[in-house]
């Protein structure tokens, strides 16, 4: 079942693919062209767009397509299998997971932290927060609001305190509580990377040291309503961060969700969960074939 937020956001770009489909029931390369600026205009980057369409072109004459419903099931396939990474969260039962969280101001990185600690939860996880991203004024307070609304324990320091140290003290706070997943706010700026590389290396040589063998995740998050930025803002961070994958904000905002395909293409990075609201169940594990059916429903 795909749900109506994820119609939604796709709702315009759908509805001209489907038109596409109707005016040109024979593929040609008439059909071809007009499929491609639908790509490019709902945030599916240029080199992306061509992949899809190159592949496209292939299939129609390798398979031998001969009607538009042939082809809207191959573009179909084509984009379930560009941003179909075959991963998820590195829960593993032996060791606990740290999950770093990393976003600049305005993406949600909050909001997505209390989702998701509360997605775990209700999964029977035992979750921490840990307030990491102090140099940002006001973070630990806000996250604090959060784990008391989620009822999840929190780690934090004061404001402008050093980020390892917090990391330290949740460190020792998961092994007194044996928690199954640690939840870390951090950096949030990309101004300099060498001090955005050297702060996040430093807070993963203590958790090396505390949690030999731990599960890791770095996970970045962005605001799906930025379009071709939010690519930018990930490959930036991507290159200061070696990020693991993405938490894609604010879809129920915008039909160009083809910013989904753009970043698992361009970045070859698998986007791990999708925001569809404002509600706490409205973090959603990203399922490549629900997102493909739910572009091309005709």
């Amino acid at each position: 079942m795909i749900s109506t937020k994820k119609k939604s956001f796709f709702g315009r770009m759908t509805e001209r693919l489907e038109d596409v489909f109707f005016s040109r029931p024979t593929p040609d390369e008439d059909m071809l062209e007009e499929l491609e600026d639908v790509l490019i205009s709902s945030d599916i980057g240029m080199d992306t767009t061509m992949k899809i369409i190159d592949s496209l072109r292939d299939r129609i004459r390798m398979d031998r397509l001969k009607d538009a419903g042939d082809v809207r099931e191959a573009i179909k396939e084509i984009v379930r299998d560009m941003v179909d990474k075959g991963e998820r969260l590195a829960l593993c039962p032996e060791t606990p997971l740290f999950i770093m969280m990393i976003g600049v101001n305005g993406v949600g990185k909050t909001t997505s932290i209390a989702k998701l600690a509360h997605r775990l939860k209700n999964e029977g996880k035992s979750v921490l927060l840990v307030a990491a991203d102090t140099f940002r004024a006001a973070a630990a307070e806000q996250l604090t609001i959060w784990s008391e609304r989620v009822d999840v324990p929190i780690i934090k320091h004061k404001e402008g305190a050093d980020p390892s140290a917090v990391i330290f003290d949740g460190c020792a706070a998961a092994k007194a509580r044996g928690v199954d997943v640690i939840i870390c706010d951090t950096a949030g700026r990309l101004q300099n990377k060498k001090n955005l590389m050297a702060e996040l290396a430093k807070m993963n040589k203590v958790i090396d040291r505390e949690f030999a063998g731990a599960a890791r995740e770095t996970l970045l998050v962005v605001d799906a309503t930025t379009g071709k930025n939010a690519v930018s803002q990930a490959m930036e961070f991507n290159d200061a961060a070696e990020l693991t994958g993405i938490i894609l904000t604010k879809l129920d905002g915008t039909a160009k969700g083809g910013i989904v395909v753009t970043i698992a293409d361009e970045l070859d990075l698998p986007v791990k969960y999708i925001g569809l609201g404002e509600g706490m169940d409205d973090l959603e594990p990203f399922d490549p074939q629900s997102f493909a059916e739910s572009i091309f429903e005709g």
